[in-house]
């Protein structure tokens, strides 16, 4: 089948009723940009878009076997992963990751909804960090996740920011871009850092409004792009403009 011959992104994530956030917006991104996708979905949520009421989890196993079977079906070139949820996801998720050490992987390490509503178990931040950041291309904190991660304070300067950042690059991180959509000032920076190189800034004007899932968007936007076979730099710079532009939209039409 010359299905099975294009480039796919592995998406590995939560459901989102309200199609704001989660697969719904990953699926989104990537087909905007021409790839396909498969899917591992790790729970199910009922949700509005202003409130998270449910959430059932998908067993770790069965989210490993929707991985394996994605991987066998298509020629996946990029995974990105979303919401986690538990401890036992993120184990059997890395398990999968290791298993395809060839296939770059995006990890926006959802912590909590736009409504504050806890996505991934807080025992579980220990495993992302020890199981699954090291398995990853790049994972994509804002500010907020940032902090947590590293168990501190969310960083007001970039000082902080390049200190917190440094910590989960000793601990194992191959690569991040620190989200500074949370920061103040009239301009949002991104900033990608890597233990070998000088940290690389991503600058766009701050909108003046906010849009559910643009952190989905963005990480998804980045593994299609590597799956298309472009650098790590090269694909961030054109997914902070995809995101913005859909941004500038989505608050024109309000």
């Amino acid at each position: 089948m010359a299905l099975r011959r294009e480039p796919h992104v592995l998406v590995v994530g939560g459901s989102d009723s309200s199609g704001g956030a989660g697969i719904a917006r990953d699926i989104e991104t990537i087909s905007s940009i021409g790839v396909r996708t498969c899917l591992a979905v790790t729970a199910l949520t009922v949700q509005t878009h202003e409130a998270v009421r449910e959430i059932h989890h998908v067993q770790a196993s069965l989210v490993a076997d929707q991985m394996r079977a994605a991987l066998h079906a298509n020629k996946v070139a990029a995974i990105k992963i979303g919401m986690l949820a538990t401890a036992e996801i993120v184990i059997a998720v890395a398990a999968v990751l290791r298993e395809n050490p060839q296939v770059p992987a995006v990890l926006d390490p959802v912590l909590a909804s736009s409504s504050g509503r806890a996505l991934l178990e807080a025992d579980a931040i220990a495993a992302v960090k020890r199981d699954l950041m090291p398995l990853c291309r790049l994972v994509t904190p804002n500010l907020i996740e940032l902090a947590l991660l590293v168990g501190a304070e969310p960083a007001a300067y970039e000082s902080a920011v390049f200190g917190k950042g440094r910590k989960l690059l000793a601990a194992g991180a191959q690569a991040l871009l620190i989200k500074g959509g949370h920061a103040a000032g009239c301009r949002s920076t991104d900033i990608l850092l890597r233990a070998d190189q000088e940290p690389i800034r991503f600058d766009a004007p701050r909108l003046a409004g906010s849009m559910r899932g643009t952190g989905c968007a963005l990480a998804s936007a980045i593994a299609a792009h590597l799956a298309n076979g472009s650098l790590l730099e090269d694909g961030v710079r054109k997914s902070k403009l995809l995101v913005f532009e859909k941004l500038r939209k989505s608050i024109s039409r309000d």
